[in-house]
């Protein structure tokens, strides 16, 4: 893993923050309204309210990236998490993971969610290894492809 390092936002990192996403989400769903907003606006919509964007660098190369969203009342969402397909399984997403956790928790944060989709099967073993559980049903109506709620109580 040295190899590899975590780092947070910057705006050269802008266009990978867009790609590496739009990628993923295209591969397997379709880009929705949310999806746009916080893509071509990563500062107003994560930096800038109190967030943070983490990418995974290899030698300089952007091949990861995943955002925390500040949320009311301490709770945090896990968002946009993305790994170049080259790159997959390799821990570059534990690592980013582990990134958010940390963050979450020097924020005091009580609580990380996240949406997702359940076809994602390795990205749902990802989250439940560190921790997160299934949420008895989705409240969060903002993307379509979202079926499924997974929470990390931190507190």
């Amino acid at each position: 893993m040295d190899k590899f390092k975590v780092v947070t936002y910057d705006k050269k990192y802008r266009v990978d923050f867009e790609t590496l996403n739009r990628d993923w989400i295209e591969r397997f769903f379709t880009m929705e309204e949310e999806d746009f907003n916080i893509l071509k606006n990563p500062e107003s919509y994560v930096i800038n309210r109190n967030g943070e964007i983490f990418f995974a660098l290899y030698e300089e190369r952007v091949v990861g990236t995943a955002a925390m969203i500040a949320g009311s009342d301490g709770v945090y969402e896990l968002a946009k998490m993305a790994v170049t397909k080259d790159f997959q399984r390799q821990g570059i997403g534990q690592m980013l993971l582990n990134q958010c956790i940390k963050f979450a928790k020097k924020k005091n944060a009580k609580e990380i969610f996240l949406i997702t989709n359940n076809i994602l099967k390795p990205a749902l073993n990802l989250y439940a290894s560190c921790g997160f559980v299934l949420n008895a049903g989705n409240d969060d109506e903002r993307y379509q492809r979202g079926n499924t709620k997974m929470n990390l109580l931190l507190k």
